[in-house]
């Protein structure tokens, strides 16, 4: 148990090479930003939103499709830091478009949890558009 102990521990800011100053929080912890890991949250993150209910996993790849249209290079979605109005707007159309192709459109909040959800994944290497029902 002392091993795992001493590997879970911060390192000392002293004994970070090529450092001047204090460290974030972020760069003290092993293993914390390694693109393996990043996989595996992602994988993580489409295997339980193929265990969304129906309905919501209808609405997912509908929102995908429209969010297509906005993938390019240069694209807002890309931004290192999207601004919070444009994605907002950008769930105002894709509930505009929802509205007109069914009766019960879902509630605003949830579309803007599945878009932000949704470029996530295509920030961080995602499958686009894909989804195993």
């Amino acid at each position: 148990m002392e091993f795992h102990s001493k590997l879970l521990r911060p390192l000392q800011e002293d004994k970070a090479r090529g450092w001047n100053g204090p460290l974030p929080f972020y760069m003290t912890y092993p293993d914390l930003c390694t693109p393996q890991r990043e996989a595996a949250l992602l994988q993580d993150l489409e295997y339980l939103q193929q265990t969304y209910p129906c309905e919501v996993k209808r609405c997912q790849k509908r929102i995908a499709e429209i969010l297509d249209k906005t993938d390019y290079e240069g694209s807002m979605i890309y931004d290192e830091y999207p601004d919070r109005c444009s994605l907002q707007a950008l769930a105002g159309s894709i509930r505009k478009v929802l509205e007109n192709e069914e009766e019960e459109p879902p509630a605003e909040s949830m579309i803007q949890v599945l878009l932000c959800n949704e470029v996530y994944k295509r920030r961080h290497g995602g499958r686009r558009g894909k989804y195993i029902f």
